[in-house]
């Protein structure tokens, strides 16, 4: 079975690329969860934060943003403290400014609603054939991160807005040679959800 070469023979890794990666994602909080750990992974390899996500999702509370936006510095101590997780008081601190932002958004539906209207509800397609064709970014991420920024959103440049973008099937990345390339080149968004 031909798969993307990144995730390589582990398993951990297959799973998530062909049960995950790529698949458009339409539940704002599940968005927002996503992208919190792209932040989380940046400098890091993706497996890493792979196999501590049930560690993350433990820690902070499910991804709720509406528990964690009310978080302050002894939470902070906690997680830096939780060997389970990325101890990375940056990153840790962006987490809860990053749950602020997203209420102050209007929450799931308004997170959601306005990410996919970057890509008017429709998967974008790279259609690349080779991995090195792949870039790390483009002007859509770019703008996607200042508006987050703008947001008053932390660790969302245009590299970590590009995964984030690939991983919740906004961006059909997947190489054309790939067994999943052509499932979500059809994607489209769920009637309801325009």
């Amino acid at each position: 079975m031909d798969r993307c070469p990144w995730c390589s023979d582990d398993p951990i890794y297959q799973s998530y690329h062909d049960l995950e990666w790529g698949v458009p994602e339409w539940d704002g909080r599940a968005l927002w969860e996503k992208l919190i750990l792209d932040g989380f992974q940046a400098g890091l390899s993706w497996i890493t934060i792979l196999k501590k996500r049930d560690n993350f999702r433990a820690a902070f509370d499910g991804f709720d943003p509406a528990n964690i936006a009310g978080w302050g510095e002894d939470h902070v101590h906690r997680l830096l403290q939780d060997k389970g997780i990325i101890r990375h008081r940056g990153k840790i601190e962006a987490t809860i400014t990053n749950a602020q932002a997203y209420l102050d958004l209007g929450g799931a539906d308004a997170f959601r609603d306005m990410m996919w209207g970057y890509v008017g509800g429709v998967p974008l397609v790279g259609g690349y054939d080779h991995q090195a064709d792949v870039p790390t970014s483009s002007p859509l991420s770019t703008q996607i991160s200042k508006d987050l920024k703008k947001a008053g959103f932390k660790f969302c440049g245009p590299t970590i807005v590009y995964a984030w973008m690939e991983a919740c099937g906004l961006f059909n990345n997947h190489l054309t040679s790939c067994h999943r390339y052509a499932a979500f080149t059809i994607a489209a968004a769920p009637e309801d959800q325009h």
